[in-house]
C-alpha cells in the first residue's frame, strides 16, 4: 500500500476498525464528546457524521467556513476530502490552515480521506502528511477504508491512525465493547493493503467506467462540478436556463432506469445537484450510457 508520504507512525498509533461507518458513527461518543460540546461537519457530507454527533448527544453544525463559527472552540472537526458527494478535492494550503486553526482552538481534526486513493483530476493529500501537519500528528486522526481502494465493501476493513494518545482512548473503550476486528479479517485487510497491483486494476476500472458515465451525461446536456475524485460524479441539468431541483433530475434519470442520490440528502446546499456513482458493473454502466444517448 501506498503511504501517500506519512511517515513514522508506530503500532500504537493505527487502530483496524469493522468497517469506516461503524468507526465514523461512534468516534465521538467514544471519545467523550458529549452534551456540552460542538462537533462541526462539511456543508455538503456523508450523513454519518451529523448521526455521529447526535449519538454523542453533541450539539453539531455544518459549516466550510470556519470564521463562520466565531469565537466557538469546537470540540471535534470533521474533514473529508476527497469528499463524498462531491468528490472536491481540498488543496494542502488549505489543509494545513485547518490544521492549524484546530490546534488554536484545542479542537480534535479528524479527516475522513476514504477516497484517497480514487482520484482522477487531482493529488489528494492525507492530513497526516508532514506537509500539511508539521513533525507532529498531535490532535489529528486519519480515518481510511479498504471499501473503495480494493473493492471490499462487505469485508468491513478499514483503520484510523493518527495521535498516539486518542487512537489508545479509542482501544481502551472499543476492546471493552467487543469492538476488535476479528484476526481473518485483520488477515485480509494486511494482504489488501500489501498488494498494490489489484488496486492499480480497480483503479483502471473505475477511471474507464468515469470516463464514459461522465460523457454520456454531458452529452445528456447535464453539467459536471467537482468530482475530480471519488466514486462519484457531482452533477446538475440546466432546464431553461437554470437548474432544475434535486428530485426532478432524479424522476428524470429513473424513467431511463438510471439510480441517483438527491443532492439534498447531503445537505441544503445540494438542492440543485445529484451524485451519480460509477460503482455498478461495467454492463449495467454500457446500458446507462446507451439510455442517456
Amino acid at each position: 500500500m501506498s503511504s501517500h508520504g506519512v511517515t513514522g507512525l508506530g503500532l500504537d498509533q493505527v487502530l483496524p476498525a469493522i468497517g469506516s461507518k461503524e468507526l465514523i458513527a461512534t468516534l465521538a461518543v467514544h471519545l467523550g464528546i458529549g452534551a456540552d460540546d460542538l462537533v462541526v461537519v462539511p456543508e455538503l457530507a456523508y450523513p454519518t457524521y451529523a448521526v455521529g454527533a447526535a449519538l454523542a448527544g453533541a450539539r453539531w453544525v455544518a459549516r466550510d467556513s470556519l470564521t463562520s463559527l466565531g469565537p466557538e472552540r469546537p470540540a471535534l472537526l470533521w474533514l473529508n476530502s476527497p469528499s463524498n458527494p462531491t468528490g472536491r478535492v481540498l488543496p494542502p494550503e488549505h489543509l494545513r490552515k485547518v490544521v492549524d486553526w484546530c490546534r488554536e482552538r484545542g479542537t480534535l481534526l479528524v479527516s475522513d480521506e476514504c477516497y484517497l486513493e480514487c482520484a482522477w483530476e487531482a493529488e489528494p493529500v492525507s492530513v497526516l502528511h508532514p506537509s500539511v501537519c508539521g513533525d507532529s500528528v498531535d490532535g489529528i486522526l486519519a480515518v481510511h477504508s479498504l471499501s473503495k481502494r480494493s473493492n471490499l465493501a462487505g469485508y468491513r476493513c478499514a483503520f484510523v491512525a493518527g495521535d498516539r494518545r486518542l487512537v489508545g482512548e479509542l482501544l481502551a473503550v472499543r476492546k471493552n465493547l467487543g469492538l476488535i476486528m476479528p484476526g481473518p479479517q485483520q488477515v485480509a485487510m494486511a494482504a489488501a493493503l500489501s498488494d498494490t497491483a489489484h488496486a492499480r486494476e480497480q483503479h483502471a476500472r473505475y477511471a474507464a467506467r468515469r470516463t464514459a458515465l461522465r460523457a454520456a451525461l454531458q452529452g445528456a446536456g447535464f453539467e459536471i462540478d467537482h468530482s475530480e475524485a471519488s466514486l462519484y460524479l457531482w452533477a446538475r441539468r440546466p432546464v431553461d436556463g437554470a437548474d432544475e431541483s434535486c428530485w426532478d433530475t432524479v424522476d428524470w434519470l429513473a424513467e431511463r432506469g438510471i439510480l441517483a442520490a438527491p443532492g439534498d440528502f447531503y445537505g441544503a446546499t445540494g438542492a440543485r445537484h445529484v451524485r451519480i456513482a460509477f460503482t455498478a458493473t461495467d454492463e449495467r454502466v454500457e446500458s446507462a450510457v446507451r439510455r442517456l444517448a
